[in-house]
This record gives C-alpha cells, sequence and structure tokens, in this order.
C-alpha cells in the first residue's frame, strides 16, 4: 500500500508577506517510505517489502533517508511514526536532524518501545530543540532528514520494524494568531462516534492522574471494536526517559501496534476535524486553559447546531460531554490544535486533518531523467494537467539545494528541462517536483539520480 505524501490545511491561497505560512504534512508509509531510503547500516527491507527490519545476525543497525524539504518554512514540527517492537529487549529510536545553511547535529526525538540505548542522544542545538515530542526552532526551515535506529539485545531476538514516517510542520503564528471568534462561528455538521467510556482516576489509583492521553487513545481504538485493556495500554505507552505516559508520538505508535494508522497533526478549525471524523477518523485532542493546564480528550462529534462533543476521561460523567464551545475552542485552537489522528490499518484513508491527494494524481507526472548516470548533463521530463505554481529543484545529499531547474506558473502540459551539473562533485542527486494548485492542494514526486565525472 503506498502512502500518502503530503500536506494539508493551507490557509490562504496566497502567500501574503507578514501572514503566518501555511502548515505542511508529510507523510510516508510501506513502499513510499522504503523508496526514500538513503542507506541501509545493518538493516534491510522486510520480506514483504514494507518495512525496515535489522538485517540477519545483526543486533545494531540503522536506516538513513533522504532529505526532505517543504514548499513553505516553518519553526514548528511534529514527528511521529508507526511501527513495532516485539518485545523489551528489541526497540528503535528515531532521530532528526535540520538544515539551515548547515546541517544540525542528531536529535534523538524518541523511541519504542524499550529504552535499551545506554545514551538517549541529544535534543537541543544551537537553532532550537526536540522539546520532549516536538521541534521547537529558533528561526525558520525547510529541509530536515530522518534517521532511525533499530537495535535487539541478541541477534537472536526478533527484530524491531519501521514502515511509517510522518512530519507536520508549520508556522508559530498561526497559533499566536488565532481567531477564535471565527472558529466558534463554525458549525459543522452533526456526527458522533461512540465507544467503550473510560474515567481515567478509576484504571488505577496510582498513575490515574497521569494517563488521560493513553486513556483517550483506548476510547478511540474501543470505537472501533478493538478491545484493548486502558490500564495495559497506559503501561506500555509509559516512557522510561521522561517518566511520562502522554508523549505524543509514543501515544501514536502504541496505538500503531493495536491496528491505527495514525500521526500526529493540527487542526486550525472545527469543520477540518468534523471531516475526519465523518470519514471514518478519529480524533484525540491535546487541550489547554482555560479549561485544563494540559490535557488529552477524545472528540466525539458535533450536535445539530454545531457544537463539540468529547469523551472527556477526566471527568466521571465525561461521556459525551458538552464543554462551552468558546471555552473549548481557545483550550485546544490556541494551543495549537495538536491532535494525534487515525484510522484503521489498510484503509484509503489519510491520517490527516484533511482528506487530501494523497498521491500525486496519475495525470502529475515526473520522468527518471535520462541518461541516468549521467556527465555531465542530463534530461528530466514532468506533465501537469491543471495550472499551477511548479516548482523543480535539485539537491544534494546532504539535502542542500544545488539548482533550480523550474519556479513559477505553469499551465496544463508536458516540459523538459536540461540539469547540468558541470561544476558539481561527483555523487547522489535527487531532484524534486512541486505542484501548488489552484484549490490550494500541494504535490510531490521525488526522484534520484547519480553524476558520474
Amino acid at each position: 500500500m503506498t502512502e500518502k505524501l503530503l500536506f494539508i490545511l493551507i490557509l490562504t491561497t496566497s502567500v501574503i508577506f507578514g501572514q503566518p505560512y501555511p502548515d505542511q504534512f508529510y507523510s510516508y508509509k510501506n513502499e513510499t517510505l522504503l523508496q526514500r531510503v538513503d542507506s541501509f547500516n545493518g538493516t534491510e527491507i522486510s520480506q514483504d517489502g514494507k518495512s525496515v527490519v535489522l538485517s540477519e545476525e545483526i543486533a545494531d543497525g540503522d536506516v538513513i533517508f533522504a532529505p526532505d524539504s517543504s514548499i513553505y518554512p516553518f519553526n514548528r514540527g511534529l514527528p511521529s511514526w508507526n511501527g513495532r517492537a516485539p518485545n523489551d529487549s528489541s526497540s528503535f529510536k528515531v532521530l532528526m536532524r535540520f538544515y539551515n545553511g548547515g546541517w544540525s547535529p542528531w536529535l534523538t526525538v524518541g523511541f519504542w518501545k524499550a529504552n535499551i540505548w545506554p545514551f538517549y542522544g541529544s535534543t537541543s542545538f544551537s537553532g532550537g530543540k526536540i522539546d520532549i515530542d516536538n521541534a521547537v526552532l529558533n528561526s525558520y526551515y525547510n529541509k530536515w532528514q530522518f534517521k532511525v535506529e533499530l537495535k535487539r539485545m541478541s541477534s537472536t531476538q526478533p527484530s524491531p520494524e519501521i514502515y511509517k514516517l510522518s512530519f507536520f510542520v508549520s508556522d508559530q503564528r498561526t497559533t499566536d494568531n488565532v481567531n477564535i471568534t471565527s472558529i466558534v462561528n463554525d458549525k459543522p455538521n452533526a456526527v458522533f462516534i461512540p465507544t467503550d467510556f473510560f474515567y481515567q482516576y478509576s484504571i488505577d489509583q496510582d498513575i490515574g492522574g497521569d494517563i488521560c492521553s493513553p486513556t483517550s487513545v483506548s476510547m478511540a481504538l474501543h470505537s472501533y471494536k478493538i478491545d484493548v485493556d486502558p490500564l495495559q495500554f497506559a503501561k506500555d505507552t509509559y516512557c522510561p526517559y521522561w517518566g511520562m505516559f502522554g508523549i505524543w508520538p509514543r501515544v501514536v505508535q502504541n496505538a500503531a501496534e493495536h491496528g491505527l494508522d495514525g500521526a500526529v497533526t493540527r487542526y486550525r478549525t472545527w469543520s477540518q476535524a468534523a471531516k475526519v471524523l465523518s470519514e471514518g477518523g478519529r480524533v484525540v485532542m491535546s487541550v489547554g486553559l482555560p479549561l485544563y493546564t494540559g490535557h488529552l480528550i477524545m472528540l466525539a462529534g458535533f450536535d445539530a447546531a454545531g457544537n463539540p462533543i468529547v469523551h472527556d476521561p477526566a471527568k466521571s460523567n465525561g461521556y459525551s460531554y458538552k464543554f462551552n464551545k468558546t471555552l473549548l475552542s481557545e483550550s485546544w485552537f490556541q494551543k495549537g490544535g495538536v491532535s494525534y489522528t487515525f484510522y484503521l490499518k489498510d484503509t484509503n484513508n489519510v491520517t490527516s486533518n484533511l482528506k487530501i491527494g494523497s498521491n500525486p494524481p496519475n495525470d502529475l507526472y515526473l520522468s527518471d531523467n535520462y541518461p541516468n548516470p549521467f556527465n555531465p548533463s542530463t534530461k528530466i521530463k514532468f506533465q501537469i494537467a491543471e495550472y499551477g505554481l511548479v516548482s523543480l529543484k535539485v539537491y544534494n545529499i546532504l539535502g542542500k539545494e544545488v539548482a533550480t531547474l523550474f519556479n513559477g506558473d505553469k499551465p496544463p502540459g508536458n516540459y523538459e528541462v536540461l540539469f547540468n551539473a558541470s561544476g558539481l562533485p561527483t555523487g547522489v542527486y535527487f531532484y524534486c517536483l512541486n505542484l501548488l494548485t489552484h484549490n490550494s492542494k500541494i504535490y510531490r514526486i521525488n526522484k534520484k539520480m547519480l553524476y558520474l565525472k
């Protein structure tokens, strides 16, 4: 099953100077993720061709994925992943680095399931940090790279695996400038998601106050008739390094172990969330003041007047609960609209806060360059079927842009460009076609080429 490449929520059809940059969502799964592998080190593709695992008789390895870049700059990022760790003796660790005139060091974003590494790794650099579970950057970036380390205590243990990586990027100004009045006036159609209700404080007297996140996700799982024990689910979610139950990508990963396709995302309107619910998805909201200092609740739906309904695990009567819409809007959207978005695995839906064109349409095409390998010139063809803003750029193995072959508006048609690599060193290069359509959808296709002098 190919995944879902990109994007989300364009706040306006044109970028106005001084306005926040649009949110963007980049997600790769199974075959699409594997196509982005840049290097294997003691790792390989699984027998079913859908994930990365440790090679036979190897206990410790890693996989590095090709650098990625966004259409618009960002200074906030929400990484998440789906994979599997068969037991506490096998685990994987996710790292990221960011490029702005040079690469940052590798930063540890998180791990699953057990922390079997002697050293957790760095979480900050001069340009920003991983704030437990999200990237907070001091300036704007548009390039990043993923690395996943896989480890087992013995080569005879079953291997962990990674099959999905997601990164939701945004501009903090979007959150800072949120218009609560407009959000409150947004009235989606009625929809309701029933489930088994769990009151977090009755699950366990010792940890009940700390498990709102896994409890809400347990309700989301039960709404799909996936019968998980909320106490065990909470214990599995606990991060021994940070001493927390509610680390965003870790909870999403735990849900993946039970059959959900998930990602950490953002919503900016109630209608976006309602659309996901109406299409079979589930939304778990991270809310703050004025209702809570920090809490997660399951979005259950909307009544006939467009008022949100939630399943709140912190209230004994929290099933199908209605808060004051203004207060709930402030609690969620002023905190950035952060959420877990879930679908059942192997459905055609996208883990995003909009139904989006997960793969480029059939009439969007980027050719393999010819010749390949090449010296010093090669031809690249592409096709678009609707008018849009098109960019075709070339990046080196470090993710640094080395050439812009085209950047501007294009009508529908077939195009051919020539890339001359004279002056560049021998090596692997990536070329990336981006299309921003008239209705604010963004598509991307990446391909690899080899320059040999």
